[in-house]
């Protein structure tokens, strides 16, 4: 692969992080492996709504049939990241079941603030190479880690040790790491309650073949928890700030917009209040915990009880998600599994 080296002195290169390209649709997104590149963006993409709406229906078509005597959700505990994600997709059924020889894969972190892992504010780096390795075991040829951050993100992915991870990764197979670019996004008729026509993060997802959200189980002082439909949110580009207005639909409608192959719910730590952002090591708890399952809503609603230690009933979305048909959130009620590490 070419290597790419920015126009600045040399004496600057040393403090910029290695980007991945990645080719969707003939746009990049960064530099190839091994080079180094300055990418300023001050703040998340914010493309306008453009006239031309891509249709929803190419975008649902990540999930993988299963059958009702499958496992829907598993709950993992312990103390080893690694040995937790792989009980949990195990009990599942395995990373087999759902990523076949040749698939390209894109994992959705929640990378959207400038915090170090320990704040509980981002997916752990440790959970995202642990599904990564299971990715690459089950024999995926490309694996692309992507989000359109609330702060800058080049320095998202770095504080986050997202960056670090998918430097881990790249080797044995190609890993690209997907910083948002105007050039990537186009806007999707996703027609839901709250959301109609908006700027999406596209490009990346449209040869993939398979989605794997991944995300932190987290307070939020708006819509109370932020979980794995929450993690949607990074898709999507321009002004973001105007879901706060609507934020229970908003987020049922993200859940709508996206049918992943699999969640996988981050509570390895868990923070526990002053979320979404987090800021103290008081606020954050050590939940020793890994859930993955098919329907995000129950995830959600598993992680609301279980780490967060809060009523369902108090976070809106669920329901409205819940009575749209969009998935489950009496979870219990589903064949769900629990393994010790």
């Amino acid at each position: 692969m070419d290597v790419k080296h920015e126009s600045e002195t040399p004496n600057k290169l040393s403090r910029r992080e290695f980007l991945w390209r990645v080719g969707a649709a003939g746009a990049v997104a960064a530099a190839g492996v091994g080079g180094a590149i300055a990418l300023h963006q001050p703040k998340h993409c914010v493309p306008g709504i453009s006239n031309q709406s891509a249709r929803l229906p190419q975008l649902r078509k990540f999930n993988v049939e299963r059958s009702a005597s499958d496992v829907a959700l598993s709950v993992a505990h312990g103390d080893d990241v690694e040995a937790m994600v792989r009980a949990a997709i195990g009990e599942l059924g395995g990373m087999g079941k759902f990523i076949q020889k040749g698939d390209k894969v894109v994992l959705k972190p929640n990378v959207a603030f400038d915090r170090p892992p320990a704040l509980g504010a981002t997916t752990s780096p440790e959970v995202l190479r642990a599904v990564a390795r299971l990715v690459q075991e089950a024999g995926a040829s490309e694996i692309r880690i992507l989000d359109n951050p609330i702060n800058q993100p080049e320095g998202c992915f770095a504080k986050s040790g997202i960056t670090q991870a998918a430097k881990d990764l790249a080797g044995a197979m190609k890993v690209s790491l997907v910083l948002p670019a105007e050039s990537l996004f186009e806007t999707v008729h996703i027609g839901g309650v709250a959301l109609g026509d908006w700027p999406m993060l596209l490009r990346p997802l449209l040869d993939a073949d398979k989605v794997i959200g991944i995300a932190p189980a987290k307070d939020h002082n708006l819509c109370h928890a932020s979980m794995t439909m929450k993690n949607w949110y990074g898709l999507l580009g321009g002004r973001r700030n105007q879901f706060h207005q609507d934020i229970y639909n908003v987020v049922a409608d993200l859940a709508f917009m996206m049918t992943p192959t699999l969640v996988v719910l981050d509570g390895s730590r868990v923070l526990m209040r002053n979320g979404p952002t987090g800021g103290s090591l008081a606020d954050v708890k050590a939940g020793r915990t890994i859930i993955a399952g098919v329907d995000a809503v129950a995830v959600d609603a598993c992680g609301v009880e279980t780490l967060l230690e809060r009523d369902v009933a108090k976070v809106e979305y669920l329901q409205r998600a819940h009575d749209r048909g969009i998935g489950r959130m009496d979870w219990r009620a589903l064949n769900w599994k629990e393994a010790a590490v």
